[in-house]
């Protein structure tokens, strides 16, 4: 009996009626056959070959090579890469990482087969962002392409990663510039809040602790005068600590002064209380409300509301660096690689820049003021 071979069909646009459609036609028990996938004017042509495929994939079954299932880019993010991805992600991971892809990536290409993107067309599209979009936000899409079809030829879906070789764009929109707070501006910043504010504000600057981590904070969590991270809430869901690593972390003098006096007024002082409730008290205050309620008006009235959490968090590692704070130490009270905080977190002020700056010319002037060594023997008589 005759091998049967592996077919891909045929698909062509026809007039049926008054409108024109999409037909597939294929050969099936040695008859030809043919069916209407859609309209024309409502299908892509993608689309129409993702239907097509999946009509003959269980007639190819069993020949001698196996068909590979052919996705448009829309349906494969929709039902592999997402939910692969959900898998890994935090919460708050991926809230953003969903809507970046849903943002910019699917209306570019959700119609477009996998297996016919070219790299040419996914350095193009990121070139075009570059234009309107920051170096961030455009390393995060060169990320996620490459993440997409990594995964799509991992699963033998396509024969080679077109984004593996892509190229961040050189000119791209500058982004929002986060500077740390420097000495002073700590102290002001401090003296802007009520007791409440003032202390989740410590926690961040001195402690280096993530908003999430220190609204998740139970009374339990701060005996002993120290902490401990053993989780976090986002959007009034908790999990672990972002690298998925509980810790324990130190507690200044300052802070420990204020958690004491903030425990006098604790509303449930129990050890699964939370040191900073919500109204309902059984559950923690929500970051969106304690921002915009409290934190960022008072802000506002001495001009400081450009200084985030985010920002808190450059201001520990950066305050830490240049207070001679041993970096791995620093890195491990935060809760985050080495390398990490040096290359992300930590920047250098004007006056760390001098001091280095006088050290070097220092070394140099020390070097040419030292006496030359008299030439060796050999030497004068050569």
């Amino acid at each position: 009996m005759r091998r049967k071979r592996f077919q891909k069909g045929s698909l062509q646009a026809r007039k049926h009626g008054r409108h024109r459609v999409w037909v597939a036609s294929w050969w099936e028990d040695g008859s030809r056959r043919s069916k209407v996938l859609g309209l024309y004017s409502k299908m892509s042509k993608g689309e129409a070959q993702a239907a097509m495929a999946a009509i003959l994939q269980p007639i190819n079954e069993g020949t001698a090579r196996g068909p590979r299932p052919v996705y448009t880019f829309g349906q494969f993010v929709e039902d592999v890469y997402l939910p692969h991805g959900r898998r890994g992600w935090k919460e708050s991971t991926a809230g953003t990482s969903e809507q970046i892809i849903r943002k910019h990536l699917l209306p570019e290409f959700a119609n477009d087969l996998l297996h016919t993107i070219r790299r040419d067309q996914l350095q193009d599209f990121l070139d075009r962002k570059a234009a309107e979009l920051s170096f961030s936000v455009v390393a995060h899409l060169r990320w996620f392409l490459n993440g997409i079809f990594k995964l799509a030829l991992s699963d033998s879906i396509i024969s080679g990663n077109p984004a593996a070789e892509l190229k961040i764009p050189k000119r791209c929109q500058p982004g929002r510039a986060m500077r740390p707070l420097t000495e002073e501006e700590v102290h002001t910043y401090l003296e802007a809040f009520d007791l409440r504010e003032k202390l989740i504000a410590r926690l961040a600057i001195f402690e280096g602790m993530r908003p999430g981590e220190i609204l998740a904070l139970r009374w339990k969590s701060v005996a002993g005068g120290i902490i401990r991270v053993e989780e976090r809430v986002y959007k009034r869901k908790f999990n672990t600590p972002k690298n998925g690593k509980t810790r324990e972390g130190a507690i200044s003098d300052g802070t420990l002064g204020l958690l004491n006096e903030w425990a006098e007024l604790a509303q449930d002082p129990s050890p699964d209380g939370f040191v900073f409730p919500s109204e309902k008290v059984t559950t923690p205050i929500s970051l969106d409300n304690l921002w915009r309620r409290n934190m960022r008006p008072a802000l506002e009235a001495i001009g400081m509301e450009w200084a985030t959490f985010q920002v808190l968090r450059k201001t520990n590692a950066s305050l830490s660096k240049k207070a001679g704070v041993d970096p791995k130490v620093a890195s491990d009270q935060r809760g985050h690689g080495l390398g990490v905080s040096l290359e992300v977190y930590t920047s250098s002020d004007l006056e760390q820049k001098r001091a280095a700056l006088r050290a070097l010319e220092a070394a140099v002037r020390q070097k040419e003021s030292k006496p030359q060594p008299e030439p060796s023997a050999w030497r004068k008589s050569a």
